[in-house]
């Protein structure tokens, strides 16, 4: 597939088959998330995939209401960004190149016959689910990524167009 073409015909997916993401599949997709762009080449991202035990730790704290969302997918990965405190235009930085990362994974997927859903469940910007997940204070929380096999077709939403979002300055 093409980039253009990964680019325009990518979909948030929030129903899959169950069978989960096979590890060579999911190892392919983290590996090329590390060719994100990243400024002084931090490698700011940190990838969790999450097993049952960490799964069912999310959904503890999450809540009867909230767990079910995270029952979607059969494949999550949680993705944090490295956060500097003395330097917080690194910080930025870092935090940009993370959710570069996130997007790489989702187009790899899309270019692999996977669909996936780039999430941010309140849960994990709480104590609770930091801690079912092990999320260090140096961690920015940027994405849980569903992923798997397509189960239905999407259909295109309307986008603005390109005039009311770009400007040419002098």
């Amino acid at each position: 597939m093409e980039v253009e073409e990964a680019i325009r015909t990518r979909r948030t997916h929030k129903v899959f088959v169950r069978e989960p993401v096979p590890p060579e599949q999911l190892r392919e997709l983290l590996e090329l998330a590390r060719w994100a762009p990243n400024h002084h080449l931090t490698n700011p991202w940190r990838f969790r995939v999450l097993g049952p035990q960490a799964l069912a730790r999310l959904k503890q704290a999450a809540g009867p209401e909230a767990a079910s969302k995270l029952d979607r997918a059969p494949t999550l990965i949680a993705a944090t960004a490295r956060v500097t405190p003395d330097d917080p235009v690194q910080s930025e930085e870092d935090l940009l190149a993370t959710a570069c990362a996130v997007y790489v994974v989702l187009l790899a997927a899309h270019a692999r016959g996977l669909v996936g859903y780039w999430r941010t469940p309140g849960v994990l910007r709480t104590d609770a689910g930091r801690e079912a997940l092990g999320l260090s204070p140096d961690e920015h929380f940027v994405s849980l990524i569903h992923l798997g096999g397509r189960r239905q077709q999407q259909r295109t939403p309307e986008r603005a167009p390109a005039d009311e979002v770009v400007s040419y300055l002098d």
